[in-house]
């Protein structure tokens, strides 16, 4: 019951008109920046740093502003890959296998939309699943060792060598 006390407190933080404001600013900022080819979300949010600073935000909405820039530059990097097959930073680069024939085919609209439902679901899935399984993760982080490790990264290379080919 705790976590969902503590859940509560920060809706009510985080929904205050600043704060949303400042998400919506982010949002809208991060597109423009991640639709630019080069710059990826942390570019985007390391351009930003000195915005937030010069604002005189205080630590809350500043995190804010500038987690929103990453959502949003996220998001901006299928922009480029769907429409002109130039990824903007890795993340997009696979979005180029399948948005790119499609705005070939005429359905840009479509991919657009698909990228930017499924980058939502994602975002949102994934922020709800570390909201309630944080704990139990950090305990399984903390088992990990060299072999371990090890074998993440022999299957991320592998997962890699496949898809490449």
């Amino acid at each position: 019951m705790d976590v969902l006390s503590q859940l509560a407190d920060g809706f009510a933080v985080a929904l205050t008109f600043q704060n949303l404001a400042l998400a919506l600013v982010g949002c809208f900022l991060g597109t423009i920046i991640g639709a630019l080819p080069g710059l990826g979300p942390s570019n985007g949010v390391a351009i930003l740093i000195p915005v937030a600073f010069t604002l005189g935000l205080p630590a809350t909405p500043a995190l804010i502003l500038l987690t929103s820039v990453y959502y949003g530059a996220m998001y901006g990097g299928r922009i480029s890959s769907i429409l002109l097959n130039i990824p903007g930073d890795e993340p997009a680069l696979m979005t180029t296998l399948d948005g790119y024939p499609m705005a070939q085919k005429g359905q840009a609209g479509e991919a657009l939309a698909l990228s930017g439902i499924a980058s939502f679901v994602g975002a949102f899935f994934a922020t709800w699943g570390l909201v309630f399984l944080a704990p139990q993760l950090v305990k399984v982080a903390l088992l990990f060792g060299p072999a371990e490790y090890f074998a993440l990264f022999a299957l991320a290379f592998a997962t890699l060598g496949g898809v490449a080919s």
